[in-house]
């Protein structure tokens, strides 16, 4: 394997804040059945990464692990060379640049990818553009799919200046859709840019302010703090209100929430949709082809080196990220 025993990643050894999350030295791994092994280029953090630093909502400790994360490297959106590969793996070749969304892993120096998980980065796409498709444009993707946002329509976008919601306005607006956004006041200009036809802060218009009307063919509900009722009542019968935040109380998290809108669905003109979590490597190649074809130009507001990445951890956790912030590796 062209490795070294040995690999610096950030890792924590319990849940936490960003000073949870420290530089350490580390074996590096080694890829089993159906994996690769990743020398990290660049690695796009997300809010998932800050909720399983924190271990928040007590719920994802079930899954990630009681005490501490099962996986103690923070970094899930990744693009890569494959340095080695493990039996069974044909598809790809030590050498190929590729992208994917991992279990975690991405702050290291190596990772250890599911090969199937994974698709080919083409030349014309930068790997920090790369990195900032899994999950934030994915889902993103997604959330129009499950709105019917197609086409032609006007499309509401609540917490429009995010990883998530970046993508949410540049898809709907190449879509054909009139977007309007909730953002923040500051980045108001910053989200028109990506396509919104209007826009408003936040602090001023929520759902349930005479601005916004009732007459929205899809809402995606990215920020998570507004009421079932208020969302519902922004859209046209027909219209679809698609719940893409995982907020909600520190113990069990979305989940009262997903509940309360599958209750309410039942036989609705105006449906809530909860949005499932998952890779979806199909969808990363989709939006790899609009990068590289000039139609979705990602917003990276910063970039990182790896060994500022708890700088950038903590960027990403005071909840004033605008577009994405992607972590690269050493020269």
């Amino acid at each position: 394997m062209n490795a070294p025993e040995t690999m610096s990643a950030w890792t924590q050894s319990g849940y936490g804040e960003v000073d949870a999350v420290t530089r350490q030295q580390i074996r590096t791994p080694r890829p089993g059945a159906g994996e690769v092994l990743l020398r990290v280029r660049a690695t796009a953090l997300n809010n998932g990464d800050v909720r399983i630093m924190r271990g928040e909502p007590w719920l994802v400790r079930l899954a990630f692990g009681i005490r501490r994360p099962k996986q103690p490297v923070r970094g899930i959106a990744v693009a890569g060379t494959v340095a080695a590969t493990g039996p069974g793996v044909a598809a790809l070749a030590v050498g190929d640049e590729v992208v994917g969304e991992l279990d975690g892993g991405g702050l290291a120096d190596y990772v250890v990818a599911k090969a199937e998980r994974l698709v080919r980065r083409p030349e014309a796409v930068s790997v920090i553009d790369a990195a900032s498709l899994p999950v934030a444009a994915v889902t993103a993707s997604l959330a129009l799919d499950a709105a019917g946002a197609d086409g032609p329509g006007r499309v509401l976008v609540i917490g429009a200046s995010g990883g998530v919601g970046s993508f949410a306005v540049m898809l709907a607006a190449a879509r054909g859709a009139e977007v309007w956004a909730l953002c923040g006041e500051r980045n108001q200009a910053v989200v028109e840019g990506w396509g919104a036809s209007r826009t408003f802060d936040y602090r001023r218009v929520q759902p349930g302010s005479a601005e916004l009307g009732g007459e929205f063919d899809a809402v995606l509900d990215i920020a998570g703090t507004s009421s079932l009722s208020a969302l519902r009542a922004l859209v046209r019968d027909g219209g679809v209100v698609v719940l893409v935040s995982g907020e909600g109380g520190r113990l069990l998290g979305p989940i009262p929430r997903i509940l309360g809108a599958a209750v309410r669905s039942i036989g609705a003109r105006r449906p809530l949709r909860p949005l499932a979590a998952g890779a979806h490597p199909e969808v990363i190649e989709r939006m790899l082809a609009l990068v590289a074809e000039g139609t979705l130009r990602p917003h990276i507001e910063r970039t990182v080196s790896i060994d500022d990445a708890d700088r950038a951890l903590a960027h990403l956790a005071s909840g004033h990220a605008v577009g994405k912030t992607v972590v690269v590796a050493s020269p």
